[in-house]
């Protein structure tokens, strides 16, 4: 096994960071050193005149009539003033029991050594009367050079929470000889906004807890990057999520290792090596989705920014004491982050904690900022390892761009007026009354404006000027010119042919100066395909990205050409390796791991996807395989996108798709849904395992459909018929049997019955274990192995030994 230690410096403990670890891993010892104690710690109760004792063993003092009384950038008449909380659970409770509340800027200044801080502000966005009303709190913070929110709504923020309070963490690192000022500056949006704090804390933490040390050689595994990346000293962190994965509680700060970090359920710094999560279970935590034998956590986060992940790991399973026993893949933001990852090959042994850091840049629209899903997942490698993946603990921090960590704020919920009230507007001001009014008012201009340019571009998708220049939007991705296209294929020259499809031919060439091999599907006048196709290829798979799905890397319009570039996979289709081929033929195992990544990439189009989309053309030869065997789903032109909640249960369109693979139900009501990319993804299945084609020529005359064959052969205990001749003898019979039984479920005549894709995913991979189970590890030199399949076992597979895949309705 390789050692990725070599590529990726595994974080070690240091002298510095030693009380903290073993303060994490003091489960099975009697004791542990002392928490990590700070050099530098402020406590600031706003708004109030005296110390307070707080749970956790911390003094909140006041800012009035001390040193840290604000400065205030206008005359007398416009200070700050401060109130105490309404009446709530929160009065009397510092940070949240009094708040400081101004109209006009003011700054506090903190006189600090050198090194890195944390800075933590406290919210609680109430009414404080007679005239600080929660929803115009609006406003500004900046710390140190940098900003940290910008017109940041606190009202709405709590009420997208779900909370009546709000904490913000950040990190930065002050320079010596330099005060550390943080100012709240109210919006200019409105005249009415004001800015307000609770609780202000400031505390140092260990120099290069985060930050990279100027004596490490090494930076951060950059994501989807063969470079590293440093977080240096002019870089400010904020934390987004701090997570206890398998913990059944939060940890509140006090139970901290010196630094009062608040650890969010499933969250802790010494319990969050107790609890791990590794099996199949559900849970109502809305970020993490668990499969059985992969784990994949969802995570929305501000779009244009940089973040810097670190999982926590710690094996203390007594049974996993050697390297190669738990062995598994991460990727982060769909992209691969670590192959094959072994915590005991990085510790050593059992009961010895350690973390990974990663940095992945989540893209999205400048123009229009906005939340994206940061995807984490670990996935089980069965055919290197025994057990499946954990993970312990999670932290997330947005790095800062152009010194702003700045992301805007959620809308507000919205407010429906009592029945029977008449909305009247106030007689306290006028003015916000004219704001909103006018924001309407270009609000739907802005809207209708939009919607004649959409509109307009889906009349011109084909329209091109002769510049080269495209009616669809370049920051979709990137745009080619036709000369880059015949420079990389020499004038489409046929010898750089590696496909040809419905859409047209498909060239391999080489772009960036020759380095880079990528994918050129170019449209031929005559083909079917055309603008429309076209235009959906590029908008889906520009906003799409999957381990499991084909990656869009351009395309062109120039002279009236439809080009499409993608990434370059090497191995060609599905198809390619089944039938009609002179490839050596595909191991059972390396069919499993094909279907399981496809069936990944479908799941994520039906559920993860912004939206659900449905893909309605897939088969195998729209089953692309890498360098490394991984599946990956490509052509989306006949892609139907519908909500993100899919509230109708299908899409009325005309039916389109490859003959054999088409879904009966569709084609007679021509509704369409996820269900029917069940449907074909079922009849790949049986081509996989048959190695036939999906329209099988029985004779000159004679067409016969696979999967109505394979069902038909699977009723009759026939199916030593059509199996292919290659796999016999070479597959364990109860994963035939799992395999056989998936297959029919998802081919099933009514789309109620077959099972939704998270299902196939799901049952593909217990086929796959019972497979290991059996004992391959080196096909070639597979013999017969008791328990896997004969001719004769075949023969006594049919329909009535198999159960129906549990909720076959699905999720």
């Amino acid at each position: 096994m390789n050692n990725p230690i070599s590529k990726h410096p595994i974080k070690t403990l240091t002298p510095l960071l030693l009380p903290l670890f073993l303060r994490m891993i003091a489960i099975h010892m009697a004791g542990a050193l002392p928490p990590y104690v700070p050099s530098e710690q402020i406590s600031l109760q706003c708004g109030s005149a005296g110390p307070k004792f707080v749970r956790d063993s911390r003094y909140w003092g006041g800012d009035i009539r001390s040193i840290f009384f604000p400065f205030e950038h206008q005359a007398a008449r416009n200070n700050s003033v401060v109130k105490d909380s309404p009446l709530s659970s929160y009065s009397g409770q510092p940070p949240y029991s009094s708040a400081r509340l101004s109209r006009f800027k003011f700054t506090y200044t903190f006189p600090l050594s050198a090194g890195p801080v944390f800075i933590r502000l406290y919210f609680y966005p109430a009414s404080y009367a007679p005239n600080f009303n929660r929803s115009q709190a609006l406003f500004s913070v900046q710390a140190g050079g940098f900003t940290l929110l910008h017109d940041f709504n606190a009202s709405a923020t709590a009420d997208a929470s779900a909370s009546d309070t709000i904490y913000r963490e950040f990190c930065l690192h002050t320079e010596s000889g330099h005060n550390l000022n943080i100012t709240f500056t109210p919006s200019n949006a409105s005249p009415d906004a004001y800015a307000f704090i609770n609780g202000i804390e400031i505390l140092s933490m260990p120099p290069y807890l985060y930050y990279t040390s100027p004596q490490s050689r090494d930076g951060v595994t950059h994501v989807g990057s063969e470079n590293t990346t440093r977080i240096n000293n002019n870089t400010a962190l904020e934390m987004v999520y701090r997570i206890n994965i398998g913990g059944e509680r939060w940890i509140s700060s006090d139970q901290d290792t010196g630094m009062y970090r608040n650890w969010e359920e499933y969250s802790a710094p010494k319990e969050v090596y107790q609890s791990s999560r590794s099996k199949d279970t559900s849970t109502d935590m809305n970020v993490t989705i668990i499969d059985r034998y992969n784990l994949t956590w969802k995570f929305p986060v501000d779009s244009m920014f940089a973040y810097l992940v670190r999982l926590h790991f710690c094996e203390f399973d007594g049974d996993v004491t050697m390297p190669g026993y738990r062995v598994f893949n991460i990727y982060i933001d769909n992209q691969s982050a670590e192959k094959m990852a072994d915590i005991i090959e990085w510790t050593g042994g059992n009961e010895r904690p350690v973390y990974r850091d990663y940095v992945v840049f989540m893209s999205g629209n400048p123009a229009i900022p906005k939340k994206v899903n940061l995807f984490l997942e670990l996935e089980s490698d069965l055919l290197n390892g025994y057990w499946v993946a954990i993970l312990n603990g999670l932290e997330m921090f947005k790095l800062s761009a152009n010194r702003s960590l700045a992301g805007p704020s959620p809308d507000p919920p919205p407010i429906a007026p009592a029945k029977g009230t008449p909305s009247k507007p106030s007689t306290r001001s006028r003015t916000p009354l004219l704001a909103t009014v006018v924001g309407v008012a270009c609000g739907i201009l802005g809207v209708s404006v939009l919607g004649f340019l959409v509109f307009r571009r889906r009349r011109k998708v084909k329209s091109t000027a002769s510049d080269g220049s495209s009616s669809l939007p370049t920051h979709l991705c990137r745009y080619f010119s036709l000369a880059e296209f015949k420079a990389a294929t020499q004038n489409f020259n046929q010898s750089f042919i590696v496909g040809v499809g419905g859409f047209g031919h498909v060239y391999k060439g080489h772009i960036d100066g020759g380095a880079t091999p990528v994918a050129i599907k170019r449209l031929k006048p005559e083909s079917s395909q055309g603008a429309h196709e076209f235009k959906t290829e590029i908008e889906l798979l520009s906003q799409l990205r999957h381990r499991h799905l084909v990656s869009l890397i351009g395309y062109c319009t120039d002279k009236n050409e439809m080009i499409l570039v993608y990434d370059y996979v090497a191995r060609g289709t599905l198809a390619d390796h089944l039938y009609q081929t002179d490839n050596p033929p595909l191991s059972w195992g390396q069919r499993l791991q094909i279907c399981i990544g496809a069936a990944r990439g479908l799941r994520y189009l039906h559920s993860d996807a912004q939206g659900t989309i449905i893909h309605r053309d897939v088969k195998s030869t729209n089953i692309l395989l890498d360098e490394k065997w991984v599946a990956k789903v490509s052509d989306f032109g006949l892609s139907k996108v519908g909500t993100a909640t899919m509230s109708k249960t299908h899409i009325s369109t005309a039916v389109k798709g490859s003959f054999g693979y088409l879904d009966p139900e569709y084609y007679r009501r021509q509704q369409l849904t996820v269900k029917s990319d069940v449907y074909s993804f079922g009849v790949v299945l049986c081509e996989v395992l048959c190695a036939r084609p999906a329209v099988v020529h029985a004779t000159e005359t004679r067409q016969m459909n696979l999967a109505e064959w394979t069902k038909s052969c699977h009723h009759d205990g026939e199916l030593d018929q059509i199996i292919d001749p290659n796999m016999k003898g070479k597959i364990e019979t109860e994963c035939l049997n799992k395999y056989v039984e998936i297959a029919m479920s998802c081919i099933h005549d009514s789309g109620m019955e077959r099972p939704s894709m998270n299902d196939v995913v799901r049952g593909l991979e217990f086929a796959l274990q019972l497979h290991q189970n059996c004992g391959e590890r080196n096909e070639d030199a597979f013999a017969s192995v008791p328990g896997c399949t004969t001719n004769e076992s075949v023969q006594c597979i049919s329909e009535t030994i198999f159960s129906e895949i549990n909720d076959p309705n699905g999720r």
